[in-house]
């Protein structure tokens, strides 16, 4: 029936009328990044600078045992009744003196990375790591300067921009932006993050705002004096100076070489074969898109017959309002497979700079241990992402770049992995896995999902938490979940354990990495901290 805000019935609107994200080709997305950095630029590589890497100038780098925190897939703002963000950054403060960084792992700010939202989702709940957090709501966005460093990688949703029709006015659209507003409550504004521009403006050294040479060679004189191997590179000073160089890049801490990437710009899925079985692949992708439109619908129309003020209905149209971005996640999944295919639209240069500096990392004598984190992960068993074609890619990728380097240096890793950790968000939850041995560069390696801080959770798959893949004829365990922690229960019983990690880095030629998970759990409306045994990887216990 037709109400004061819907003229018709939600029904009656075209399902394309409901599409939420628009995501720009992976070709323009290192284009425009390349742009805002001033990538190459004579005045830069003249110098010598490498801008792909920066020194955390705080006067402890050099310390074999650290700590830093671990977050992901945070930006939301209010969720219905709570703020689990907030409540996540609150586990976090008693921690705050005693950690030297925290890494992100992406999804920054939801729903479209808009610059519209970082003060409601980035800026209040983190507050206190900022420089005058306290006065947060005068701190523009692209002005952010860090009392602990944050490191975050660009995320899907990051990177996400508004449909064109989204942003125009009309009486068409206006009953959609009145739901969107008033029943899902997601954080959409009038426009998207411009292909990931709001991102870089708020944590990249946005040198494209240098546009006289002058003004650009007086910023490098003062911060890109650090010295290393590679050349001259940003120095990165808390609470006075905290840029990052690129979309992608690395940092040392304490022995170990972290490595960030932009998972966005190689995670297209690889091409549907033009076959037979190709053809007919194609044909139930199009299909399940269409059926998955259907359901995006009928959750519009459930939430219409829902009212916010009721805690109970509030809190299933907090329930809805994940499920209509995870269906539209799907979606995004299976256009990104349905799109035709280009040689260029694989970030080759990114995966040739990690191969190398793995290569180089290897055979540093002072390095003794290696850290990757990015958005995408390769390996999960939450149960929208282990067969989602982007997963594969990410792992396709990752595992060719592994094998290189394995093939590059021989014996020198003397049995270790090529890598003690690797970070990744995208899947709404807390996940610990082992690769096994995988027949590639990738094997026993260790693995944490860390993507449950703030957005809704998602559960695990019904399969459990062996990962079986198909090697032709062959089927084989992959790897293996010890510890996943996601939405559960049904109804009153339903449960939220949102997270974060610290991790204690120890002394030692091969280091230990303590990983200690912080929980806390929404249930039947009230937050309970739940305590999880802290566990240990590499060193000894590898």
């Amino acid at each position: 029936m037709p109400n004061a805000h819907f003229p018709m019935p939600i029904s009656h609107y075209p399902i394309i009328m409901m599409k939420l994200v628009f995501e720009v080709a992976i070709a323009e997305k290192i284009r425009k990044m390349k742009q805002r950095v001033r990538w190459q630029e004579p005045l830069i590589t003249a110098r010598g600078i490498d801008q792909t890497r920066f020194v955390l100038d705080d006067g402890k780098d050099k310390d074999d045992e650290f700590s830093f925190l671990v977050i992901g897939d945070s930006g939301t703002g209010k969720h219905r009744g709570h703020n689990p963000q907030r409540q996540i950054a609150e586990l976090m403060l008693p921690h705050h003196d005693e950690c030297r960084f925290m890494l992100h792992t992406g999804d920054v700010v939801y729903l479209v990375g808009s610059s519209e939202y970082y003060q409601q989702n980035f800026l209040q709940p983190y507050r206190e790591f900022l420089v005058n957090g306290e006065n947060y709501q005068h701190i523009a966005y692209d002005n952010m300067t860090f009392k602990l460093p944050i490191f975050p990688v660009p995320g899907n949703h990051d990177y996400y921009d508004l449909p064109i029709f989204w942003s125009a006015v009309s009486l068409g659209t206006m009953p959609i932006r009145r739901l969107i507003q008033s029943k899902l409550d997601l954080d959409v504004g009038w426009h998207g993050s411009r292909a990931g521009d709001a991102y870089a403006k708020a944590f990249l050294d946005y040198l494209k705002s240098h546009i006289m040479p002058g003004d650009l060679a007086h910023h490098l004189n003062e911060h890109y004096t650090a010295k290393t191997d590679s050349g001259y590179c940003l120095r990165y000073e808390p609470s006075k100076f905290t840029r990052l160089p690129n979309r992608y890049y690395t940092f040392n801490y304490g022995g170990i070489d972290f490595f960030a990437l932009d998972s966005n710009t190689f995670n297209d899925p690889l091409p549907i074969p033009k076959t037979s079985e190709g053809e007919a692949h194609r044909q139930q992708l199009e299909k399940n898109r269409q059926e998955f439109q259907q359901q995006k619908q009928q959750i519009l129309e459930k939430t219409a017959k829902l009212d916010p003020k009721n805690p109970t209905e509030a809190e299933q149209l907090d329930d809805l309002q994940g499920q209509i971005t995870q269906v539209e996640e799907i979606i995004v999944d299976i256009e990104k497979q349905l799109a035709p295919k280009q040689q260029s639209s694989i970030d080759t240069e990114q995966l040739e700079w990690l191969k190398c500096k793995l290569i180089e990392s290897w055979n540093h004598r002072e390095v003794r241990g290696r850290v990757i984190f990015l958005h995408h992960p390769p390996y999960v068993t939450e149960a929208t992402k282990w067969q989602q074609a982007q997963t594969l890619a990410i792992r396709h990728h990752l595992r060719k770049v592994f094998d290189a380097v394995a093939e590059t240096i021989g014996s020198l890793n003397q049995n270790r992995p090529l890598v003690d950790l690797v970070f990744s968000g995208h899947a709404h939850c807390l996940e610990y896995l082992q690769t096994q041995n995988t027949g590639h560069g990738d094997s026993r390696i260790n693995w944490i999902v860390c993507g449950g801080s703030g957005f809704s959770l998602r559960r695990q798959r019904l399969e459990g938490a062996d990962l079986i893949e198909t090697f032709g004829n062959e089927s084989r365990l992959v790897a293996n979940s010890k510890l996943f922690i996601g939405r559960s229960g049904q109804g009153s019983q339903k449960r939220r354990p949102y997270s974060c990690l610290r991790i204690d880095v120890k002394a030692g030629d091969i280091p230990q990495f303590v990983v200690r998970p912080f929980v806390s759990e929404w249930y039947q409306r009230q937050w309970h901290n739940q305590e999880i045994k802290p566990f240990v990887i590499g060193g000894s216990a590898q």
